[in-house]
């Protein structure tokens, strides 16, 4: 097959189609499959990575154009691939990352399995509070009780386990049904207001020799506000930090997070710390907002709007500004509120139970958090797309995603050919990069975004969480 065919006629129209993008400027794209065998499952999880970077790097290539001819996109499979086990591929001073924790894992149960995420220490000790029992006994446990009410019990403790279903099951739960009606990436315009001065624009500069880079355009850079945590929300603006965006990430000092994770994400950001609930750091926060041009977030549904940060509050305070929304389990619904990550929205969608390894007995997984990074990429190329429609259209924007309706999309693809395994001859080392800061000597994955004159790495290593001013640079 030709290096620049179409790899799959399905899933990238329909998720540029889901973005609103003009089906036209797919002609743009190419692709290079010079590895087979990548990211193999049962599902088909290459070819809607590939989607998903695929519209990001067009939904980036159209927004530097600026209504003159969209640069050039080519996706890379190797470099897709290796992006999205991005937390595998890091090194820290040589260091390999943590990863699951021990209590995050599929058990058995009286009548099937359930999946727990025990990462956080909050988490780990809601589970264990939950269960009345210490670490070594939750086994046992967990054999003799139901799966959903193992579910029900755990999350009323504030913690996290998700009983297994199938395709068939979560289409009749109510949250499945929900979700379902649900398009990919909902769009909204919020009002028609003309925004107010912004920071800059992403551009295309030429260099000598006909090489291009992302410059800053007059008047500064684009201003995210970057509200989101684990990896979809931490994932869109990296990518929005790699094509030359101020972003600064915002965290509250009584959250935890996980060193390596931050590391992984943390590329081209910067990172502060202020509690929303304290006078002055509200007051700070309000003053990087009255700047902002994006906010993204990755809270559940209604938690900001109790701080008066709702979408609809945000456009009043800041005219033309991008609000971006992520959650775990879709817009409505009864799980909506719900806490969630990527291996347990797979686990309730069915996508674990699709998985399943006969021989073994036991559900499985897909070879990435493909709904975490395909979601983020699709939020970021979500982002783009409202700043390219504002050029013509005023107005603040709203969209929102989901890991539960990304699901949805993957599961309902047309089936991918079994590769029966990764490809042995595959190696990554193209696709991976050193770079020193704060946190040491890193090596990382490139970001698999590219167009003609996209940089080929951050401008920055990953820094220490909280470590930054809560200011913008320029």
């Amino acid at each position: 097959m030709p290096p620049d065919h179409p790899p799959h006629p399905a899933a990238i129209p329909q998720a540029w189609s889901a973005l609103g993008g003009p089906c036209g400027l797919l002609s743009a794209v190419t692709y290079d499959r010079s590895s087979s065998g990548l990211l193999p499952s049962r599902l088909p999880v290459l070819d809607a990575a590939r989607a998903c970077v695929a519209v990001c790097s067009l939904a980036a290539a159209e927004y530097v154009a600026a209504g003159g001819p969209v640069p050039r996109v080519r996706v890379d499979d190797g470099a897709v691939a290796t992006a999205f086990v991005s937390e595998r591929q890091l090194r820290l001073d040589g260091r390999e990352p943590s990863t699951f924790a021990p209590l995050s894992r599929f058990w058995r149960t009286a009548d099937g399995w359930v999946r727990t995420h025990a990462n956080y220490p909050h988490h780990k000790a809601a589970l264990l509070a939950a269960l009345g029992v210490p670490e070594d006994r939750v086994e046992r446990v967990l054999a003799g009780l139901a799966a959903v009410d193992v579910e029900e019990r755990v999350y009323a403790a504030g913690g996290l386990a998700v009983a297994l279903r199938t395709r068939a099951q979560w289409a009749a739960h109510p949250q499945g049904v929900a979700v379902a009606g649900e398009p990919l990436v909902h769009r909204e315009r919020l009002d028609e207001r003309a925004p107010r001065a912004r920071g800059g624009r992403l551009s295309v500069a030429r260099a000598r020799g006909g090489r291009s880079s992302v410059a800053r355009a007059r008047g500064g850079r684009l201003r995210v506000l970057d509200l989101t945590r684990v990896l979809a929300g931490p994932v869109a603006t990296r990518t929005l930090a790699l094509l030359g965006a101020d972003v600064l990430r915002v965290d509250s000092p009584g959250l935890p997070e996980l060193a390596d994770q931050h590391a992984d994400t943390g590329f081209g950001k910067r990172s502060t710390l202020l509690d929303l609930a304290r006078p002055t750091d509200r007051t700070t926060f309000d003053e990087l907002l009255a700047e902002a041009d994006l906010v993204v977030t990755g809270y559940r549904p209604g938690a900001l709007d109790r701080l008066g940060l709702s979408p609809s509050a945000l456009a009043e305070r800041r005219p033309g500004v991008v609000v971006a929304q992520l959650n775990a389990w879709g817009g409505s619904g009864p799980w909506a509120v719900r806490r969630g990550f990527d291996s347990l929205v797979q686990v309730a969608t069915g996508i674990a139970d699709a998985e399943r390894d006969p021989a073994a007995d036991r559900p499985g997984a897909l070879p990435a958090q493909a709904l975490d990074h395909g979601t983020g990429y699709l939020l970021a190329a979500a982002v783009l797309r409202s700043l390219t429609e504002q050029a013509s259209e005023p107005g603040s924007r709203l969209v929102r995603l989901s890991l539960a309706r990304t699901a949805d999309w993957l599961l309902r693809l047309p089936a991918a050919r079994r590769s029966g395994g990764a490809d042995s001859a595959y190696d990554p080392s193209p696709y991976l990069v050193e770079t020193t800061g704060p946190l040491g000597r890193l090596r990382h994955a490139r970001s698999p975004v590219s167009y003609e004159g996209c940089p080929a790495n951050w401008a920055r290593s990953a820094g220490v969480w909280g470590a930054d001013a809560a200011r913008w640079e320029g």
